[in-house]
């Protein structure tokens, strides 16, 4: 196969790469495993880049502020910190998105088995900034 043809196989492979877009559900449910992971690994502030500088919690009585507090305050209290995400479910219309999940929170000394937990129903809304999804509204319910 000569030279040319080469060239112009990798042209088309990376014109194609380059067209290729990961979809919007899949960037937020990343940017959810990551806040996740941020959170497992007592990483606060790595779990507020993916929350937008207008961020609302609980019908306005968190801010993105109150909700970094809050993360901090867990990361003190308990030496482990555990998140489980239930069913995800992410409806993206345009440059917005609502997610409805379930997560299960766990914390403790570190043993084998978490010494309190507990499992919410969540609501966020995601909204594209640029190239990232970010979250700018949540609001939670303790189920059990």
């Amino acid at each position: 196969m000569g030279a040319m043809k080469w060239i112009a196989i990798i042209a088309v492979v990376l014109l194609l790469g380059a067209c290729h877009r990961t979809p919007d559900e899949q960037r937020i449910r990343a940017a959810m495993a990551a806040m996740q992971a941020a959170v497992e690994a007592r990483e606060p502030r790595e779990f507020m880049r993916r929350t937008s500088t207008d961020f609302t919690g609980n019908d306005g009585q968190v801010d993105r502020d109150g909700l970094h507090d809050l993360l901090r305050v867990q990361v003190l209290r308990n030496e482990s910190i555990g998140v489980t995400l239930g069913p995800i479910d992410v409806d993206v219309q345009g440059d917005r998105a609502t997610v409805r999940a379930t997560a299960t929170l766990t914390g403790g000394s570190g043993g084998w088995l978490p010494e309190h937990g507990a499992v919410y129903a969540i609501v966020s809304g995601w909204k594209r900034e640029g190239s990232e999804w970010l979250c700018y509204n949540a609001t939670w319910q303790r189920r059990l």
